[in-house]
């Protein structure tokens, strides 16, 4: 199948601003791309991208005073498959890790393992380890925090949420993530496109998603705690340790956001 998608955000600033965004679709996709990303800064100002190390396409440019707007819009293949269940993956012994892939086991800003291990051990510690540990967690995160828009706080953690039970996809993914963590299974936090595909429509506003990967059988699985069922058309934009990394803009002054929309949906023929 093919989703478009795209954006048109924009920001005030009172005076030239610094501005490090990450907006970009991953290069593991890249070669999906049916219709280039197409990305504009309004005014046009010098911009450059590099590669962070996370793998994430990074865009750094000084936004001038007043509005400037940032837009994309893009084309990319899909399977049109639901992402796979890692039914019967075995949990990875520690000691056995690729050294790139310990970080994912540490505390982060977002995600307070040293607030959680003692929760999560409690609830946990007799679950079978590997993917039963993991759906056990997720389903944990699903049912522990309501989703509402009117409930999201950027600087919520995981501990936060998991006291307060509500929030937005970056709560479930962080809560998820931290408990995966505490149980030493790497997890890292993961943002981008989330269509209505395959699902009954949300009639909210389209939004960026937030999901969670986990280390399980020597590869990474793809998994989303707010929903908890594979799901269509996800399009991975950046991955980190925590929402942190992964910031959609990052602005070195005052930037107030005036606009926000985003695109994700099939294309019919």
């Amino acid at each position: 199948m093919l989703i478009r998608a795209g954006y048109d955000i924009a920001y005030d600033c009172a005076q030239p601003t610094p501005m490090l965004l990450m907006l970009h679709v991953r290069p593991e996709r890249h070669t999906d791309l049916k219709m280039q990303e197409n990305f504009a800064v309004t005014p046009a100002v010098p911009f450059r991208t590099y590669l962070d190390g996370f793998g994430n396409v990074c865009t750094r440019l000084v936004a001038p005073a007043g509005v400037t707007r940032f837009t994309a819009d893009f084309t990319i293949a899909d399977s049109g498959v639901a992402e796979p269940v890692p039914e019967g993956a075995r949990q990875v012994a520690v000691e056995d890790l690729p050294d790139d892939v310990l970080v994912f086991l540490l505390g982060s800003r977002y995600c307070e393992t040293d607030r959680l291990t003692a929760l999560a051990w409690s609830y946990f510690g007799n679950t079978e380890p590997g993917w039963p540990r993991v759906k056990a967690i997720a389903e944990y995160a699903h049912d522990r925090i309501v989703f509402g828009y009117e409930h999201a706080r950027p600087d919520r953690g995981a501990a936060e949420a998991n006291y307060e039970q509500v929030g937005v996809c970056r709560d479930y993914a962080h809560l998820a993530v931290a408990l995966c963590r505490c149980m030493n299974i790497p997890a890292r936090y993961c943002t981008g496109y989330l269509g209505d595909i395959g699902v009954p429509f949300d009639p909210n506003p389209m939004d960026f998603s937030a999901w969670f990967d986990v280390y399980l059988d020597g590869q990474w699985w793809t998994w989303d705690a707010r929903h908890n069922h594979p799901r269509i058309g996800r399009i991975l934009m950046a991955r980190g340790r925590d929402a942190a990394d992964v910031a959609i803009s990052t602005a070195f002054g005052k930037a107030d956001l005036v606009n926000f929309t985003v695109i994700t949906h099939e294309v019919v023929p």
